[in-house]
């Protein structure tokens, strides 16, 4: 096998991460893409450029790239999927059951020539249960024949991605279609059961028998933090994160929910509170990056799901209340987000439309499983009163 890896998705997480991390650990890149005028732009380079900003400073890294294949199973897509020992996921959960045949035949010519070596598929899709998830859409498509083989010689293995990769803007891609910008993390945890055979080499890989709590730890502060920003920010009047951020009434209620977050991982899963303070002390920076600042009401949208009972604010705060602690600020977000109501989002009209009939409680029983009646419940109520109130 070459050293080389198959990247299905040429977008954000795979230009401007994936790409970087696995270029600089030695391995030839062919992405598999169905966006015309980047297949045509990567092909005509043979590179792109990955713009890495912070406040103070931009550097600009050009990622060599072998070749760009349409994603269709044809010959060349085929006969690179025998000859490398990597795959990376990078589509859209959306896009998943499209690609997934064509791992699928690439699986079955592997084979068919009996290749012994092992193919591990990173799947780099924001989903629960990627590894099982997607196996399963692949197998579907395996003749019952090759199963076996494929149990042995084939991992599919979850990946965290953490880094902050804006969608490139309408004029960025008239410039430059393939330039992507992103802020400088440079680390990828993977749940290292999944793997078959050894692990591979790769910059920045944090390999753990304890995935679920990384999964969590991006879910509950990254993804909380993101929403304390957008909700507070919204009904505070912020257009930015950063200005939400830089709002003294915010960002203590941020210090304080990830406050509770992280006596909540301590306390559950036992983690290393160093580790922690320097992923908490990565976001806040992340957080603060002018040149990747997102509009609060993007980090808002579809507040339906993200008051969901395991999703970003209501898991967080299952999660402090589990070790025992009270979440007093993350009931504040919650309630905030029940407060969201963009004209321009149909998933906030609708939360509002069903409040307006339903009642608050009865919305937050639905969406969030919170009962109006426990300690939680009572919480997030009040809150909401307070807010509606000011």
């Amino acid at each position: 096998m070459t050293k080389s890896v198959i990247m299905f998705g040429a977008g954000c997480v795979g230009r401007g991460f994936l790409g970087q991390l696995l270029t600089e650990s030695g391995y030839a890149l062919t992405f598999v893409e169905i966006d015309d005028p980047l297949i045509e732009a990567l092909n005509a380079r043979r590179a792109y450029t990955l713009r890495l900003v912070d406040n103070d400073w931009s550097q600009d890294i050009v990622i060599p790239v072998t070749r760009t294949l349409y994603s269709q199973a044809d010959a060349p897509l085929l006969t690179a999927l025998v000859e490398t020992s990597l795959v990376t996921t990078a589509v859209g959960v959306r896009s998943l059951p499209d690609i997934a045949p064509i791992i699928a035949a690439g699986i079955v010519r592997r084979a068919e020539r009996n290749i012994a070596a092992p193919l591990n598929v990173l799947i780099c899709e924001n989903m629960q249960d990627a590894s099982a998830t997607f196996r399963a859409m692949v197998i579907q498509h395996v003749p019952i024949t090759h199963h076996a083989y494929a149990d042995a010689h084939v991992g599919f293995v979850d990946v965290v991605i953490g880094r902050t990769i804006p969608k490139p803007t309408p004029a960025m891609r008239a410039a430059d279609c393939s330039l992507i910008v992103a802020d400088a993390y440079k680390k990828l945890p993977v749940n290292r059961p999944r793997f078959v055979g050894p692990l591979p080499e790769i910059v920045g890989l944090i390999p753990t028998d304890n995935f679920t709590a990384y999964i969590e730890r991006k879910l509950y502060l990254h993804n909380c933090g993101h929403a304390v920003l957008g909700y507070l920010g919204y009904l505070r009047g912020h257009r930015l994160s950063v200005e939400a951020l830089a709002d003294p009434v915010i960002n203590g209620v941020l210090t304080r929910a990830f406050g509770e977050v992280r006596a909540g991982f301590l306390g559950v899963y036992g983690m290393d509170a160093a580790e922690l303070d320097e992923y908490i002390a990565e976001l806040l920076k992340g957080f603060a990056n002018r040149a990747l600042a997102d509009t609060v009401v993007r980090l808002a949208r579809d507040p339906l799901r993200k008051l969901g009972p395991q999703d970003r604010l209501v898991g967080a705060a299952r999660l402090a209340e589990k070790a025992g602690v009270t979440p007093e600020a993350l009931s504040l977000v919650i309630a905030a987000a029940y407060r969201f109501d963009a004209a321009d989002d149909p998933l906030a009209v609708e939360l509002q439309r069903r409040i307006a009939v339903e009642g608050l409680a009865a919305v937050m029983a639905d969406v969030s499983g919170i009962r109006p009646n426990e300690l939680l419940g009572e919480l997030v109520q009040r809150q909401y009163t307070i807010l509606k109130a000011n």
